[in-house]
């Protein structure tokens, strides 16, 4: 236990030391770096820049000038009384042309940087250097421009130092303006040259005040840096520790599990305390995680959680978990909302097939509400016969202005529904038309915000069209939904119509069944009735031969294959219909029906139940060559082979059209 204790004292002494050490260093590498750099040397450098680059070039400047200005006097007066000194000439062109705008250029330069390099001078703002200056400048122009009229320019030629008087006025100007202006530029150049020596002089004295101020201050800063160091470092080697014990106290706890609360322990402001306070954020972070965690297996997605930094790996898997388990949440609310709603449209569908009408007021009515949705219509496409247009009526609504609306029919291709019909796809607006259709309570009306159209449609056969207005959205899903419903509904529809087109021909056929019975026993009886005049006529040969004759003339027979082609017929056949035998020979039984009969469904019954081998008899209404109706009274009795298949029809037919006259 001892040499546990000592062990951790002596790592405690260990990290004590090596902090101690680390700020000693850092307080003397700051001191140094802190007091050498940003004071000692911005004050040098800006003593010596200012000297470099202001002082010495200015006061060399200002030398040059002046030596300008004392040659340019010397030559003035040469030009007026040296006659043939011609490199004095050139020389005084060449200082006004060239080596005076050199000059003058450079000071200007530098006069930038003189107004505030002299603001601690005793000059005034009117007596400045850049004031001295400019007047200096401006009596050197002067001069010049004086000298090129009056002197130059008037003594350009020999012969002009022959004219007495030009020599005179010039001599007179070299006397009363050259010397005295040159003598008042030299003066305040002077002056200048002495403000420009006088700032060069008191530069280097700062320089040398920088260098003294810098080795005391060096020192003083040094010891004062050394104690305050020392004394940091023992007070931080003493409030370490109980920082120390209590990050190690949570990481303790937190190794096995458990979380810390403790609210009193305070913190220093240095870098153990933000470790501190760093673990207590850890561990805050930590209840706020398990808090988070506990709310997303009780299923409350919605709860808010902030990651420790970006860089939470905890958090942030946490967060995606969230995302992830409540997008899965949201698509089984989906998957059971379409679900159940199958359900339920599914059971509708099976209680009302029997009742289109009752089938479309439940299943627009119920589709509204199940969609939260305001107002629908159902449209069914009419039965129509052939050659007709087909339209749509609207067989059910649901809060549906009826009055408006009533017997409505829709073609195809008219309105946003009549085009769903005719492209057979779904019609979404979200920006419905002004008046389109308005949505009406008792408190007024409104245009909707959004418009479903959707085709019934199976099989790529439409049946009609169901329309669904609302002030809300409708959702991808939920458009999904009523695709599928549409799907349910055109199939039902057509269920409902099979059905009822199935019981009228039923009931169509039941009908004629007992009519194609009465016929049979009124043929039975005609046969009869025939046989005994057979029989009558049999008996007395004289009287039945005329009979018989009678019989054959009016006795009208022909052959047709399976497909009701004509393969021959007898003359009285032929006559009766007015046709040769090459005529109908190959020719269809429908071109002695009439055109309106050809496409009657009771025509293609006679044939079917002909194709089955049964036999047809009574009463049949034909159509000769000159369009004449005829009625015939007879049968057609189909030839069965062995295996039962019909290979031929015989027709046996009297002309009985007097007696429908």
């Amino acid at each position: 236990m001892e040499n546990n204790l000592l062990s951790k004292l002596k790592i405690r002494l260990s990290i004590g030391n090596k902090i101690f050490s680390g700020f000693t260093i850092l307080i003397v590498l700051f001191a140094i770096n802190a007091l050498i750099i940003f004071i000692t040397i911005n004050t040098i450098n800006r003593n010596v820049e200012v000297s470099s680059q202001v002082v010495n070039p200015s006061k060399d400047a200002v030398n040059e000038l002046v030596t300008l200005v004392h040659r340019s006097r010397m030559l003035i007066t040469n030009w007026v009384f040296l006659q043939t000194n011609d490199d004095d000439k050139r020389a005084l062109q060449f200082i006004i042309s060239h080596e005076y705008k050199v000059t003058k250029e450079k000071i200007e330069k530098l006069m930038v940087n003189w107004d505030a390099d002299s603001a601690s001078a005793t000059f005034k703002k009117d007596s400045s250097q850049r004031t001295l200056m400019n007047r200096a400048f401006g009596k050197y122009d002067s001069l010049l421009k004086g000298a090129q009229a009056n002197i130059i320019n008037s003594l350009s030629k020999f012969e002009d130092y022959d004219d007495p008087t030009k020599k005179l006025l010039a001599g007179d100007y070299v006397d009363q303006n050259v010397i005295p202006e040159s003598n008042k530029i030299i003066s305040i150049l002077s002056a200048i040259k002495l403000k420009q020596e006088s700032l060069a002089e008191n530069t280097s004295k700062t320089l040398v005040e920088s260098t003294s101020s810098l080795r005391l201050i060096t020192i003083v800063l040094g010891l004062a840096i050394v104690i305050i160091g020392f004394l940091s470092a023992t007070v931080l080697v003493r409030t370490i520790t109980r920082p120390i014990n209590y990050i190690k106290d949570v990481v303790v706890k937190l190794g096995r599990g458990e979380l810390v609360d403790d609210k009193k322990t305070k913190f220093s402001n240095d870098e153990i305390g933000e470790m501190a306070v760093a673990t207590d954020s850890l561990v805050n972070g930590l209840k706020a995680t398990t808090l988070f965690a506990e709310n997303i297996g009780s299923g409350k997605y919605d709860s808010e959680f902030s990651p420790l930094s970006n860089h939470d790996v905890l958090g942030n898997a946490l967060l995606n978990m969230r995302s992830n388990l409540a997008r899965v949440a949201e698509e089984d609310k989906k998957r059971n909302w379409t679900t159940e709603g199958l359900a339920k449209f599914g059971e509708i569908l099976r209680g009302n097939s029997s009742d289109v009408q009752k089938l479309t007021d439940e299943i627009i009515g119920n589709l509204v509400k199940y969609l939260k949705a305001n107002q629908g219509a159902l449209y069914i496409i009419d039965d129509t016969s052939e050659g007709q247009e087909q339209t749509l009526s609207m067989m059910a609504c649901y809060a549906w202005n009826k009055k408006k609306y009533i017997n409505q029919k829709v073609q195809m291709g008219e309105g946003l529904t009549g085009q769903c019909w005719q492209e057979g796809d779904v019609i979404y607006l979200t920006d419905v038309p002004q008046n389109y259709i308005r949505i009406t309570s008792g408190l007024g009306d409104a245009n909707p915000n959004a418009l479903l159209i959707v085709p019934l449609k199976v099989n790529e056969q439409i049946f009609g069209v169901v329309e669904i207005a609302s002030f809300g959205s409708f959702k991808e899903y939920e458009i999904d939904f009523v695709k599928r419903i549409a799907e349910s509904i055109a199939s039902t529809i057509s269920s409902v119509k099979i059905n009822a087109r199935t019981q009228r021909l039923l009931s169509e056929s039941q009908q004629m069944t007992e009519e194609m019975r009465a016929q049979e026993e009124e043929m039975r009886q005609n046969m009869e009735e025939l046989q005994a005049t057979q029989e009558e006529m049999q008996r007395g040969q004289m009287e039945s031969s005329a009979a018989m004759e009678a019989i054959n003339t009016s006795t009208a027979m022909a052959d047709y294959d399976s497909e009701g082609n004509i393969i021959s017929a007898n003359s009285n056949f032929l006559k009766l219909f007015g046709y040769s035998l090459d005529e109908v020979k190959g020719e269809n039984h429908k071109i002695l029906v009439p055109r309106d009969d050809r496409g009657a469904e009771s025509y293609r019954k006679f044939w079917k139940e002909l194709s089955s081998g049964k036999t047809q008899r009574g009463e049949f209404k034909g159509i000769t060559k000159f369009g004449k109706e005829v009625w015939l009274l007879g049968q057609y009795n189909p030839i069965v082979n062995r295996d039962g298949e019909v290979t031929k029809v015989t027709e046996i037919v009297f002309d009985i059209t007097s007696l429908k006259g």
